[in-house]
C-alpha cells in the first residue's frame, strides 16, 4: 500500500464570531482527516492547545502530522477538517468549521520541499462565512508499506501444519466407547439398592427389643425420709433466753431452801425447850 505524510502547522485564525457576550473567548481547533473508511488506517484527529488571550483572533503555531493513503487520495475522497471551538465551563460551543479537500492541497503543494502558507474561510454552524484560518502544509514522497495478506498467513499456517506426524496402528480393542464391542449394558436392577427409609439410618427397634425392662425396685433403694441432713427451716431464729424465768426459778428455789432451814431451826429450838423443862424436875 502506498501512502504519504502530510505535515501541517496550524498558525492562527482571524475575525471569528464571538460566542461569548461577557468574557473573552478561549478558542482551540480540532483537526482531523475524513473520508477514509478503510479499517487498515485508524481515525486521525488532533486538538490544538487553547488560546486564552487571543479572543476572536487566536494564535497556536501547532504542528501536526497525518498519514494519507494514496488510493483514497487519488479518488478525491479525503478532506482536511478544522473545527474551531470555544471552551466554556458549561460545555464547549462551536464557532465555525473549515473543510479542505486533500487532493486540492496536493495539487497546490508545488515541489513539496518547503511549507506552503494558505488561508481558508471559516463558516459558522449556520453556513454563513465568518472569519478565516491560516496554516501551512507540505507532503512527503510516496512511501511503500507492506501489509501482510490473509492468504500468505494461511499459507504459512498450512506449511507449519504439514509436518509429518508419527501414527501408531490401532489395537484390537480400539473401539470407541459406547460402540460395538464395548461392555454390555448392565442387567435391569443392577446398581446400588434404593436408600432405606429414615434417611439412610436403620429403623428404630420394635418394642421389647433388647434387654428386658428392670423389675420394680431394681437398683439403688429410694432415699428414706430423714436420711442425711434435715432440710433447713426457713425463717427459724434461735430462741432468746428468758432472764426473768431464770430469776424466778432461782428465787423459788432459794425460798424453798430457806424455808427448810427455818423449819429445821424451829424444830431444834422446840427440842431445846423440851429438855429444859425436864431439868425442872430436879430438886435443888
Amino acid at each position: 500500500m502506498d501512502q504519504r505524510t502530510l505535515e501541517i502547522n496550524v498558525i492562527s485564525a482571524r475575525d471569528l464570531k464571538d460566542v461569548n457576550y461577557i468574557s473573552k473567548m478561549d478558542v482551540y481547533a480540532v483537526v482531523s482527516i475524513s473520508g477514509d473508511d478503510s479499517k487498515q488506517q485508524p481515525k486521525q484527529k488532533t486538538k490544538t492547545p487553547v488560546d486564552r488571550a487571543g479572543g476572536k483572533n487566536p494564535n497556536w503555531n501547532f504542528p501536526i502530522k497525518f498519514t494519507i493513503p494514496e488510493t483514497p487520495l487519488a479518488e478525491n475522497r479525503l478532506s482536511l477538517v478544522c473545527k474551531l471551538k470555544c471552551e466554556r465551563a458549561l460545555g464547549d460551543k462551536d464557532i465555525g468549521e473549515v473543510n479542505v479537500p486533500i487532493k486540492e492541497l496536493l495539487d497546490s503543494a508545488g515541489d513539496g520541499k518547503s511549507m506552503k502558507f494558505v488561508s481558508y474561510q471559516v463558516r459558522k454552524p449556520s453556513g454563513k462565512p465568518k472569519g478565516e484560518i491560516n496554516f501551512s502544509f507540505k507532503f512527503s514522497e510516496i512511501e511503500k508499506v507492506v501489509v501482510p495478506e490473509a492468504s500468505s498467513s494461511a499459507a504459512k499456517a498450512t506449511n507449519s501444519n504439514s509436518q509429518p506426524v508419527a501414527a501408531y496402528p490401532a489395537g484390537p480393542t480400539s473401539v470407541p466407547y459406547g460402540g460395538p464391542g464395548s461392555y454390555p449394558p448392565p442387567p435391569p436392577g443392577y446398581g446400588y439398592p434404593p436408600p432405606p427409609p429414615y434417611g439412610g439410618y436403620p429403623p428404630p427397634p420394635p418394642p421389647g427389643y433388647g434387654y428386658p425392662p428392670p423389675p420394680p425396685g431394681y437398683g439403688y433403694p429410694p432415699v428414706q425420709g430423714g436420711y442425711g441432713y434435715p432440710p433447713p427451716v426457713q425463717g427459724q431464729q434461735p430462741q432468746k433466753k428468758n432472764k426473768f424465768g431464770m430469776g424466778l426459778g432461782a428465787g423459788l428455789l432459794g425460798g424453798a431452801i430457806g424455808g427448810l432451814l427455818i423449819g429445821d431451826m424451829v424444830s431444834d429450838a422446840a427440842s431445846y425447850d423440851a429438855g429444859f423443862d425436864d431439868a425442872g424436875g430436879f430438886d435443888f
